[in-house]
């Protein structure tokens, strides 16, 4: 993809911006709750080390490609990571957003999804998004499912069964306002 998007931007109460070696603290803090990895096969916290890898991973993938997962603040604080990168199981880009539970039920993953299927649709000018999805998350299933997603097949991730949903390009420009 040649295409790159701004290293930020705003949505409607949403910060999005590029990840940075300071998110760090945050992004320990936010893969040690019990609550936010408790859809995993292995429902064990990461430690220290996998979560400054993920973080490496996400700057990387900025770096190389131009867009990737944002780091998300609300109101002046981090609240998450969530966006698109590319797959590298799947055809098309890959949808992926990890809330604090502290933020959860006050809309902000709608807002990121509709912000990532923007920037991925008329920015990036994709052809389909994915999202996974365990059925033991039926909230995540529920955002996908509202922000336009539809459910393809089960597929089997990291020995779970797991939910791939899918947009494509066309199904989205009929959602869009004109």
């Amino acid at each position: 993809m040649s295409r790159s998007l701004p290293s930020s931007q705003d949505s409607k109460r949403l910060l999005l911006r590029r990840p940075a070696a300071a998110d760090l603290d945050f992004l320990v803090d936010l893969f040690s709750r019990p609550e936010l990895v408790a859809h995993r096969p292995d429902p064990t916290p990461d430690t220290l080390q996998q979560s400054a890898a993920r973080l490496a991973r996400d700057i990387d993938h900025w770096d190389k490609n131009g867009f990737g997962r944002w780091a998300v603040e609300a109101e002046g604080r981090l609240v998450g990571f969530g966006g698109v990168t590319l797959s590298s199981d799947f055809e098309g880009l890959n949808l992926s957003y990890h809330l604090h539970p502290g933020s959860w039920g006050h809309g902000y993953a709608s807002e990121l999804v509709m912000e990532a299927l923007r920037a991925a649709f008329l920015t990036l000018e994709a052809e389909r998004v994915i999202a996974l999805a365990r059925p033991a998350n039926p909230a995540s299933r529920r955002v996908l499912e509202k922000s336009g997603f539809t459910f393809d097949r089960d597929v089997m991730l990291h020995g779970a069964p797991t939910g791939l949903f899918i947009v494509t390009a066309a199904s989205y420009k009929g959602r869009r306002p004109a």
